[in-house]
């Protein structure tokens, strides 16, 4: 693979919070128990990098399939790798043993096609987002949300028995010195008892 042309790029970080919320100027995506990673796409190739900056090599066919998925375009994704179950609940113990099928579930974008695009919006980026995911199955899919209703949004979270949710200022750019997304996490969350409750973000 050739030395990337793209910018470096470090995730926003995530704040915690005990109790969830409800705000207008708020939006609210489900927490999945996975592995953080922006993908850097160009030039027909792409690569993973973990939210510590190492490159996640033990991927190769997801690489792969992200790379033939978003072959037309150059850009970098901010997401998580995910091992679904059968019933479409990520399971972070077959992910840590590399089970296929992975996925990528994308919920920023945050460079496209020579566009710096953390000065946007979130509710814009996640717009240009999902124009750029293709309708299933793919191997990329899109992290969809909630706006308004943190509480509801917490209480399916629990009820599917899911790691919790992050909610994000939907006005807010993509930079570290405002950081603007806050994750509540489901106490009750039955993977949280074993590894797996250290894997996501």
């Amino acid at each position: 693979m050739h030395t990337s042309a793209l910018p470096r790029f470090v995730p926003l970080p995530l704040a915690c919070l005990h109790a969830p919320f409800d705000h207008p100027d708020w939006l609210y995506e489900l927490k999945l128990d996975t592995f953080r990673a922006l993908a850097y796409v160009e030039r027909g190739g792409a690569r993973l990098v973990s939210r510590n900056g190492n490159g996640l090599r033990s991927f190769p066919v997801l690489t792969d399939a992200i790379a033939g998925t978003l072959a037309r375009v150059e850009a970098v994704l901010d997401g998580e790798i995910v091992h679904l179950g059968p019933d479409g609940t990520p399971q972070f113990y077959d992910l840590m043993r590399r089970r296929t099928p992975q996925h990528l579930y994308a919920f920023d974008l945050l460079w496209l096609d020579g566009r710096d695009l953390r000065p946007l919006p979130l509710l814009e980026r996640k717009r240009l987002l999902r124009a750029q995911v293709p309708p299933h199955p793919s191997p990329l899919l899109y992290v969809d949300h909630i706006e308004a209703h943190g509480v509801r949004s917490f209480e399916a979270a629990c009820q599917r028995d899911l790691e919790g949710i992050v909610a994000k200022l939907a006005s807010g750019r993509y930079t570290s010195e405002q950081p603007t997304w806050v994750k509540i996490k489901n106490r009750s969350y039955s993977q949280a008892e074993g590894p797996g409750g250290n894997g996501p973000m």
